[in-house]
């Protein structure tokens, strides 16, 4: 597979311009482009600009608000729910994490739902962001698209619901988990044809409950749960937490995004943020969880095992090599982003890294 590297700022800069062609207000563009490209760096190229063509897509079709009213309709001292007004949803989570942060700095806890959003990226992104304000997070989803039946039948009613969590910690890299209720994630699958590569067993099987390999042939099967039916029972707990309880869309009521570019999808997001100050003393807490992370990598390990990682460490190394060197992108992604520069009229990514 012939990768380059491309610059994080080309990425972003190409990003933000074909959002801002396509009438996005600039801050609005640029928040998403950081997003997409904060996606990439830190390996989750399922979610970052390999799903640029698809929003606009979208956006052009009419599926997306480019300039929603995002705003809360329900609320009380530690919740709200945000009504997303069918707007990008990195916008739309954004706007939640930031609402569950101010409250949980006044109740020590908030929840938040989402409703009328969209597909807003890995998970991990919004987890993450309570850290900066020295909070924990925990994020909820239901996936744009039905990829899973309930354990033992056909019908698609479950997508791959990921779950998030971001962990403070003092020295240490956050511990951050960031998990499909599927075996691999949708995007996995969608990254995995174009870079021209077979799924590996176990990610997906067709209705005949045979192996299925082909990325291209996904239409034909479904993706299996985590840990069989245990994984099941989660993808339907997480979709009831972040779909139903909010009035956002779950089971036969979610659009999938992929095939259809006009329906609102109503996607939901729930956001659960705690501020560990209310717990105790913040600092004590840090030292506590960076002795237990480096109890767990220095455990003694199985013959064969290199090192014991933590929940984010990879993600995190990945980030930093990625910033310094350059973001791993497939030629055959690079020549799709040239046709859509072609087509908005702006520099094309190659461009960009020149730029």
């Amino acid at each position: 597979m012939a990768m380059q590297l491309i610059s994080p700022d080309a990425e972003r800069r190409f990003i933000e311009a074909a959002f801002t062609h396509e009438g996005l207000p600039a801050a609005d563009a640029a928040t998403i482009a950081g997003l997409m490209t904060e996606a990439d760096l830190q390996g989750s190229d399922g979610h970052g600009i390999i799903r640029l063509p698809q929003y606009i897509r979208r956006i052009r079709a009419g599926g997306i608000n480019k300039h929603p009213d995002i705003r809360i309709v329900r609320e009380r001292a530690a919740m709200a729910v945000v009504d997303g007004d069918n707007g990008m949803g990195h916008l739309v989570a954004s706007a939640g994490v930031d609402i569950a942060i101010r409250k949980a700095r006044e109740a020590g806890v908030a929840w938040v739902s989402t409703r009328y959003s969209n597909h807003a990226g890995p998970a991990s992104l919004y987890a993450a962001r309570p850290l900066a304000e020295d909070m924990l997070c925990l994020y909820f989803a239901v996936g744009n698209a039905n990829h899973m039946p309930p354990w033992g039948g056909q019908d698609m009613l479950l997508s791959t619901n990921p779950i998030a969590a971001a962990i403070l910690t003092g020295e240490e890299p956050p511990v951050i988990l960031d998990m499909a209720t599927t075996v691999a994630a949708y995007g996995k699958v969608k990254a995995k044809a174009k870079a021209g590569e077979q799924m590996p067993p176990g990610w997906m099987i067709d209705r005949a409950g045979r192996p299925l390999l082909d990325p291209n042939r996904a239409g034909e099967g479904f993706l299996l749960p985590i840990g069989g039916h245990k994984g099941y029972g989660l993808a339907l707990v997480i979709g009831l937490l972040a779909g139903t309880l909010g009035g956002a869309a779950m089971g036969r009521d979610v659009v999938d995004f992929n095939a259809d570019h006009v329906s609102v999808t109503n996607t939901g997001q729930a956001l659960l943020v705690i501020d560990p100050s209310a717990f105790g003393d913040v600092g004590v807490f840090k030292a506590s969880v960076d002795r237990i992370v480096r109890d767990i990598r220095e455990s003694e390990r199985l013959p064969g095992t290199d090192r014991i990682w933590l929940p984010g460490e990879q993600s995190h190394e990945r980030r930093l090599r990625n910033r310094k060197s350059g973001i791993p992108m497939p030629d055959a992604l690079i020549a799709e982003l040239d046709v859509l520069a072609r087509e908005l009229s702006i520099p094309s990514l190659r461009e960009a890294v020149s730029a």
